[in-house]
């Protein structure tokens, strides 16, 4: 295993939780990037197509994620590393891949042809409460009132953002809530998404960086490329090799993906998976955020009164997790968890 560095003195030391939140700024906006690249490609056809298409974005986006991933990390595929790992560490590697890099993408985006935007962004909440509820059930960690009443909290501000649309907004997301084949096929990758984060912190958490991120990368990309072609057909990849794409997907794929899932996995080293639930609640504040600053597309009176309630289960949250470390400090308990302990695998799909 690598030795991790030691931090400059002079370099402030950055907290978990801040990396989180970080992380969850770049994925909340990853959509509204997403968007405006969409609109960038409208004005460059190719033919009758839009070379920067979703299939695209994230096909030549993880591609692009690949190679810079490589470049900063390909010192730590060296022999003597590989040979530390185990056939089982390879075997739940490949799951995550699978789960939250193939699996779970490959399910929203067929959910996304069948049913409304707004019904699959609240079946994907379930996501959150879902991890909270395994990392209890499976990795035993405690859960505090607080913390409980946070999750809820924005469980319920999210749930309010989609109820409260205006009666146009209802009649395109298909009559209101309504559980067809599009939203099942959200709460399986919602599933997927979960059961790949609990693997990754239950049995990952001694893979380096450099050999967790690449191997899922490239796997998911491979699986997802392959699903793509079942589900969607050779035509959504007609411009995968657009010079245009590529020099935007480069700009996507770096600071997206890598940066963004660097940072995440950075905060989950010295958080938890509860924690990083809770903040995963804010991902559709900041989305609203990106929409405004990015797209000029204001917040509507809905979206204003879910954001209210998420912004009340975020305090909450943080009043819980200020008394616990109010409380560890008083008893005399530091947290000598070892930075490499923790990883986490839910990273692909935190902006949908």
């Amino acid at each position: 295993m690598t030795k991790p560095r030691r931090p400059h003195r002079l370099i402030p030391k950055i907290s978990g939780q801040t990396y989180l939140w970080l992380a969850m700024l770049i994925f909340g906006a990853s959509s509204a990037i997403t968007r405006k690249l969409t609109e960038i490609g409208a004005q460059h056809f190719i033919g009758d197509r839009n070379p920067i298409s979703l299939c695209n974005v994230l096909f030549v986006g993880n591609i692009c994620a690949l190679i810079v991933l490589i470049l900063i990390y390909w010192r730590q595929w060296n022999k003597a590393t590989l040979k530390q790992l185990s056939r089982k560490d390879w075997v739940n590697l490949t799951a995550v891949a699978i789960l939250s890099g193939a699996l779970a993408p490959g399910l929203i985006f067929q959910a996304l042809a069948l049913t409304g935007v707004n019904n699959v962004i609240l079946v994907g909440r379930l996501e959150p409460p879902l991890t909270l509820a395994l990392s209890v059930w499976l990795l035993k960690e405690r859960v505090g009132v607080w913390e409980f009443m946070g999750a809820v909290a924005a469980f319920v501000g999210v749930t309010l953002t989609i109820l409260l649309q205006p009666p146009e907004s209802a009649m395109m997301n298909m009559g209101g809530l309504h559980l067809g084949l599009g939203e099942l096929l959200v709460a399986a990758g919602s599933v997927a998404v979960a059961v790949s984060t609990i693997i990754g912190k239950k049995h990952l958490s001694q893979i380096p960086l450099g050999i967790y991120s690449i191997f899922r990368t490239a796997l998911g990309t491979v699986i997802f490329f392959c699903i793509a072609l079942i589900l969607y057909g050779s035509d959504h990849f007609a411009d995968v090799l657009s010079p245009f794409l590529w020099q935007w997907m480069f700009l996507y794929g770096g600071l997206i993906v890598v940066v963004g899932q660097s940072f995440w996995i950075k905060g989950l080293k010295t958080a938890t998976v509860s924690v990083a639930s809770l903040v995963a609640s804010f991902t559709p504040i900041a989305g609203i955020m990106a929409a405004y600053l990015i797209l000029g597309e204001a917040p509507t009176l809905a979206q204003y009164v879910g954001g209210s309630v998420i912004l009340v289960g975020i305090f909450l949250s943080q009043v819980g997790i200020l008394r616990q470390t109010n409380s560890r400090v008083a008893f005399g308990k530091v947290n000598s968890i070892p930075a490499e302990q923790q990883v986490e695998t839910n990273m692909g799909f935190k902006g949908i």
